[in-house]
């Protein structure tokens, strides 16, 4: 009971050193809670099957982070139990010398992460189960999904499941402290506040010599993902670039603490300006003693920014997308003409998918008792044609051997998809795109993929010429027109030459596609007309036949799940590291305020004010957080753009949009860390 009593006087009385222990534990909580309950949320919501399935997809790989996201937080909460020991090391020496045993320590110890523990979980749970009912919000206002049934839910699981976790992690943090306190010795523990981390002085010019190495690495690695990005040839490479931003990282860190001082001192009217030469002492022996924890705090940070930016880009940037890229209802195709003994031999089809492919799409459906005229309009049909007199490498012409160097690794022997002009003009037109003439002997190529966009434009500007049954044709336009015949969720055209119909005339061809809308005045009829063609999927295995479905519902289901999924477990991950450096730095920056207590009082007597010293405080704690969160912002500038060039097939419309939000996540979370930091830190050095 009495162990109870002094745990209880101890937690008030240290409750702003436990201010940002609280606050790290209770926002570790409620975010843990609110992601893990998302399952919960989205039962009563009204969607489609496929969409369910999305769903169900994105909370187990949410499920599966959170084990990764514990281990996060579980490292997070030791290290803040470390520097809370130690800021209280006189008063467990003060305990032993009155006689106390390391046992009953420990048991003060346990009761207070109980204490601390239960009230974490308790307010975290209350905050986390109010934000899970905004998080249903975003996830509904995602899917567009219909939520008139929606009520207040308290998910039994996600506190279940967050019990368990953080449970795990109090019990580490309990055996933790055990061990911490075995290990105590009570000479140690009464003058630990007199012992002071080693601080080696560096040889300025070892840190100049550093400081130009690690920034010819860096840069290195910042050309390789961004100039040099077409360079890089094998996914070794991209580890390699990546373990090479991390020590050039720590050697900047390193040798910049060694001579921010040396360089401010240099400066005299700076140096000697007011408390600026306590203030720059102060920092450089900070930065100093934690080089290491600066560089991970520097690199979570890169990440956070990374990864929050490009998930947030590619969920715009797949919904921007929808209504460009798939401007009717549905596309069906097939491929035709195949040979039955080509077929078997080369292909493994069957006998009758071998058949399939001389009938039309119409027929086929017909076969499958699908009436088109029931329940299509704006029927459009075109055929696509390959030869193997056209490759992939004919239409490069003089500019090949560049190219290839430039990019290995394209198949350079496949055959180019062509369609005529008149079938590529009806598509146009359904689509609402400009529609063009040729020659007899001009082509043009339309294409929508960046990265090949860019590949064709140098051959089609040094006026590369095609043949095409031994007939020569020039290029139209030194350009690719911008455009595509299959409707998808990205723009994923790599490139179809467009030629005169006489230029095919005697070609069979190898592939059928149809374009149509439904026949719907409302988005429940095209649901319906929707659902009843994708059952056919199930038809059309059994009779063996060649029929691929592409629907823009299925297409924007699929991207918004994906949006969604990539959004949600981005800031998850994002979240978790911005608190966790964060979290790191403000224990960090305390418990120097703390052990800094003597220091500021001997500056009172000097003469210094209360204004002066809060104002030293204030650039102290503010260098602190922005030196590591600077060198990150210039990491991600390159990162973001290495991201972007990956994630190309998804667009970069809505990037300004996304960094702008990560900005926000970064001013609310790490900003308030740094504010609460500075006011917890004034309070622990007020002179009582």
């Amino acid at each position: 009971m009495m162990l109870c009593r002094l745990s209880l006087k101890n937690i008030r009385k240290s409750i702003k050193d436990y201010a940002i222990y609280f606050f790290t534990l209770i926002l570790g909580v409620a975010i843990f809670y609110v992601f893990n309950a998302i399952d919960s949320q989205t039962v009563m919501m009204n969607v489609s099957k496929s969409t369910h399935d999305i769903i169900k997809l994105m909370t187990n790989m949410l499920s599966g982070i959170s084990v990764f996201v514990a281990f996060i937080l579980g490292f997070l909460i030791i290290y803040a139990s470390r520097f809370l020991i130690k800021r209280r090391n006189k008063e467990f020496g003060i305990y032993l010398t009155l006689g106390m045993s390391k046992r009953k320590i420990s048991m003060i110890l346990f009761i207070e992460t109980i204490l601390i523990g239960s009230i974490s979980l308790i307010v975290g749970l209350v905050i986390g189960s109010l934000l899970s009912q905004l998080m249903s919000i975003l996830v509904v206002n995602m899917f567009e999904a219909d939520m008139t049934e929606f009520t207040f839910i308290f998910s039994k699981s996600a506190m279940i499941k967050t019990l368990i976790y953080f449970g795990i992690m109090y019990l580490l943090v309990m055996i933790f402290n055990t061990i911490q306190i075995s290990k105590c010795k009570l000479i140690d523990l009464i003058h630990s506040a007199k012992k002071s981390e080693k601080v080696k002085i560096k040889n300025p010019v070892t840190c100049i010599i550093i400081f130009i190495l690690a920034s010819i690495i860096l840069g290195y690695a910042y050309y390789k993902v961004t100039l040099g990005v077409d360079t890089i040839q094998q996914e070794k490479e991209i580890l390699v670039i990546i373990a090479l931003g991390c020590i050039s990282t720590f050697l900047i860190i390193w040798s910049i603490s060694g001579l921010i001082l040396k360089i401010v001192k240099s400066m005299k009217k700076v140096y000697y300006k007011g408390l600026n030469s306590f203030t720059l002492r102060q920092i450089s022996s900070k930065i100093n003693t934690t080089v290491f924890s600066m560089s991970i705090i520097c690199i979570m940070l890169f990440i956070t920014i990374c990864v929050l930016s490009s998930s947030l880009s590619i969920k715009n940037s797949l919904t921007a997308n929808l209504n460009q890229l798939a401007p009717v209802d549905i596309e069906l195709s097939k491929l035709k003409n195949i040979s039955i003994e080509t077929a078997e031999e080369e292909y493994g089809y069957s006998k009758e998918k071998a058949q399939d492919s001389y009938k039309t799409i119409e027929e086929t459906l017909e076969t499958l008792n699908f009436n088109t005229n029931q329940y299509l309009k704006d029927i459009t049909t075109v055929n696509l044609y390959a030869t193997e007199d056209l490759m992939f490498k004919d239409t490069l012409g003089n500019s090949f051997n560049s190219i290839n160097k430039k990019y290995p690794f394209l198949r350079y022997n496949m055959q180019e998809q062509i369609v005529k002009l008149t079938d590529y003009n009806k598509i146009a037109q359904l689509y609402g795109k400009e529609t063009y003439s040729l020659n007899d002997n001009e082509y043009l190529i339309i294409a929508n993929y960046d990265s090949m966009v860019e590949v064709r434009n140098e051959a089609l500007k040094i006026n590369t010429t095609i043949k095409l049954n031994n007939k020569i044709y020039s290029p139209k336009y030194k350009k690719c027109k911008n455009s595509f015949i299959q409707i998808g969720g990205n723009p994923t055209n790599t490139g179809i030459i467009i030629v005169p119909d006489k230029a095919l005339e005697n070609n069979i061809p190898t592939k059928e596609i149809m374009l149509a809308n439904y026949k719907a005045s409302s988005k429940e009829e095209k649901q319906k007309i929707d659902e009843k063609i994708l059952n056919l999927e199930k038809e059309k295995v059994t009779k063996d036949i060649f029929l691929y479905l592409n629907t823009k519902i299925d297409i924007t289901e699929s991207s918004i799940g994906l949006g969604a999924l990539v959004t949600f477990i981005g800031l998850y991950l994002g979240i978790i590291f911005l608190i966790s450096s964060a979290a790191i730095l403000a224990l960090k920056e305390l418990s120097e305020s703390a052990d800094n207590k003597e220091r500021y009082k001997i500056l009172r007597r000097l003469g210094a004010d209360e204004s002066m010293l809060n104002k030293a405080l204030f650039t102290q704690i503010a260098i602190f957080f922005l030196f590591p969160l600077i060198l990150a912002i210039i990491h991600s500038i390159f990162g973001i753009k290495f991201a972007t060039y990956i994630l190309e097939v998804f667009g970069q419309e809505k990037l300004l949009a996304s960094v702008t939000m990560t900005a926000v996540f970064l001013i609310v979370i790490y900003g308030g860390y740094f504010l609460i930091t500075y006011i917890c830190s004034k309070n622990i050095i007020k002179e009582k």
